[in-house]
């Protein structure tokens, strides 16, 4: 009995020890991996822990992106004194842990006496392709990823007890989501369609409930919508609409669902089929567990969770334009998404009453897990050969190629007689001009803005700071500037681009 109490406490501690083993393994070549929107999260931390304002590095409020999470690296940064950059590592490999640690407390809860199941469970979770992508940057999703576990945690506590406390607990954790994450209007979808198929409360109660829950979790993310729109004239920023279609976003979300699945780019004709189906078995899971009086299992608020996430994400990219369907904007969904496609064979082998049949399920349920973590071990291993073995980093401003690049070191220098005081910088990359410089600077045009394009072209003198690495397809580019306005290079660096000056 001791033995067994131990391991169920120690096993997920071990886990979690692992985990941040795992993340500190991905960013020990070049440190955490930053990205653009990295930059913009590090710049307006930096003006939250110097002067308490949320200010990019163009001096302008950010609106792209909720404010809690760079409020969240500027605290730290205001109490340690070390930066974003520096502490990056260590901070994911802390979040991955405690993620980690809160999968096991609640896969505990699951079926207590099923530890293998548990155990199959935590290694499927640390050795995810996904997560630990998400884990080696400096991205949001790394918080929001959490906050999603600890509010199931929390809104199962209000299914059970469905106190007034519990609920506005469980709709507090959703509003600082919401403000993690625009996406996290999926966790107060989420609990708000989990109150509707809740049959204990009466119906008064019931409505009195969600209003309540509706009223907590919005309070903050409208407050963030309404700064924007009085600091920049947009909610969130300017956007486009999307060019992708549903049935090929339902595409790109089957695409990774097959990578998660272990299978490869050959078989992506099987994507589409896969995302109905598994969507399709998300609500047959929801509605049955409905039906038997279940909502209030982990189980069912993983299921409701996932379908709610991703349908988001699918009919969010055909209406509105933004990155691709991939592993960073779906790895929010891995964890409940694996709860839901696994719990059947808990569900199954409870059923099962012959030992020989039981065995027999058992042994089918492990090697398919097993194959499972191996194929994930043997992605992990080829990125780890790539980025780390190799001495390449992970891909973005600290890889490698930045690391040796004379454009990237130049900028670094300091140096800054080419460009006269006062006038405009422009760029195709205004986040890697700070990131290496810490000068402002402005972005070329979005082809999609024609006004913003005609303005450009207006300008009487201006510098151009051209990354050909990071050519943007989005943006108006080179040959279309040099057509209308005759650019003078005063700064070549070859292949990786230049410095040009503009003066009528």
């Amino acid at each position: 009995m001791q033995l067994s109490h131990y391991l169920k406490n120690s096993d997920t501690f071990i886990a979690a020890l692992i985990g941040f083993a795992a993340v500190q393994l991905f960013c020990s070549y070049s440190g955490i991996g930053i990205s653009p929107d990295s930059i913009m999260y590090i710049s307006a931390a930096r003006s939250f822990s110097t002067g308490g304002t949320l200010h990019t590095f163009n001096h302008v409020p950010i609106v792209d992106f909720p404010v809690f999470y760079p409020i969240f690296l500027g605290s730290i940064l205001f109490i340690t004194r070390v930066d974003p950059v520096m502490f990056g590592a260590i901070l994911n490999g802390l979040m991955f842990a405690a993620l980690i640690f809160t999968s096991g407390y609640i896969m505990q809860r699951f079926v207590p006496s099923a530890r293998v199941y548990k155990w199959l469970m935590l290694i499927a979770i640390i050795l995810s392709p996904a997560l630990l992508q998400v884990y080696s940057y400096l991205w949001s999703e790394t918080l929001f990823i959490l906050e999603t576990l600890i509010f199931l945690v929390a809104f199962r506590q209000y299914l059970l007890k469905h106190t007034l406390k519990a609920l506005i607990i469980a709709a507090a954790i959703a509003a600082v989501s919401c403000v993690t994450r625009y996406a996290a209007v999926t966790i107060v979808g989420t609990g708000g369609l989990l109150l509707l198929l809740d049959r204990v409360l009466p119906l008064k109660k019931k409505i009195v409930h969600i209003i309540i829950y509706g009223f907590v979790c919005i309070s903050l993310l409208v407050s963030n919508l309404l700064f924007n729109a009085l600091m920049s004239g947009t909610t969130t920023g300017p956007r486009e609409p999307s060019i992708t279609p549903f049935s090929k976003n339902l595409y790109y979300f089957g695409t990774v669902m097959c990578d998660w699945m272990g299978f490869t780019p050959n078989q992506y004709y099987l994507a589409t089929p896969i995302a109905v189906i598994i969507l399709i078995g998300f609500i047959a899971a929801l509605a049955y567990n409905y039906y038997r009086r279940h909502v209030d299992s982990f189980e069912n608020l993983a299921i409701t969770f996932a379908l709610v996430y991703g349908l988001f994400i699918i009919l969010s990219s055909t209406f509105s334009r933004y990155e691709r369907i991939n592993h960073r904007l779906l790895a929010p969904i891995y964890i409940p998404a694996l709860w839901g496609y696994t719990s059947w064979g808990l569900l199954l082998l409870k059923r099962i009453t012959n030992k020989t049949t039981k065995t027999i399920v058992s042994v089918i349920f492990i090697a398919m897990m097993l194959g499972f973590v191996t194929k994930e071990f043997l992605i992990d291993k080829a990125r780890y050969s790539d980025q780390i073995s190799d001495e390449y980093g992970n891909p973005g401003y600290t890889d490698n190629s930045w690391l040796e690049s004379p454009f990237a070191a130049y900028l670094k220098s300091g140096d800054k007689s080419l460009f006269k005081p006062g006038i405009k910088i422009y760029t195709d990359a205004h986040e890697a001009v700070y990131f290496f410089s810490g000068m402002s600077s402005y972005l070329v045009p979005h082809k999609f803005f024609k006004k913003d394009i005609a303005k450009f072209y207006q300008a009487k003198h201006y510098y151009l700071i051209w990354f050909n690495v990071l050519e943007n397809p989005e943006l108006i580019n080179l040959k279309d500037i040099q057509k209308v306005k005759s650019l003078k290079k005063i700064k070549d660096f070859g292949e990786e681009g230049a410095i040009y000056e503009y003066e009528e």
